[in-house]
C-alpha cells in the first residue's frame, strides 16, 4: 500500500510538472531555432518531434503507472511488477525532460541604474 502511494506522489509531483514544463519548452523557440532556414529545417524537425515523442512517452508512462497504483490501491490487489520499472522510466524520462528542453529561460540580468544620477 506504501509503494502505491509513493509512486502515485511521483508521478503526480515529478512526472506531470514535467510534462506541462516540456510542453511550454517544446512550443518555445529559443537561440538557432528561430534562424532553422533550409538544411536546419530538417534537424528542427528531427528535434521537435523527438520531443513530442518524448512527451507522449511520459505522458502515456504516467497514465499507466496512475491507473494501475489507484486500482491496486482500491481494490486492494497485488501490483504487477512491471508497473515499477514503468514508474521509474517515468520519472527518468521526467527528469531529461526538465533537464533538457522544459527549462525556463534565464531572467535577463538587469542593468544597473547610472550613477550619474546622484
Amino acid at each position: 500500500m506504501v509503494v502505491e502511494l509513493l509512486m502515485v506522489a511521483g508521478v503526480l509531483g515529478v512526472a506531470l510538472p514535467a510534462l506541462v514544463l516540456g510542453v511550454g519548452g517544446t512550443r518555445r523557440r529559443t537561440g538557432w531555432y528561430r534562424r532553422a532556414i533550409g538544411g536546419d529545417r530538417v534537424s528542427l524537425v528531427l528535434v521537435v518531434s523527438l520531443q513530442v515523442l518524448t512527451l507522449l512517452l511520459v505522458a502515456v508512462l504516467s497514465l499507466v503507472v496512475l491507473v494501475s497504483a489507484v486500482g491496486a490501491l482500491v481494490r486492494d490487489l497485488e501490483m504487477p511488477g512491471l508497473v515499477s520499472v514503468f514508474f521509474v522510466l517515468d520519472l527518468l524520462l521526467a527528469v531529461l525532460v526538465v533537464l533538457t528542453f522544459g527549462r525556463r529561460d534565464p531572467r535577463r540580468v538587469r542593468r544597473r541604474a547610472s550613477p550619474a544620477g546622484r
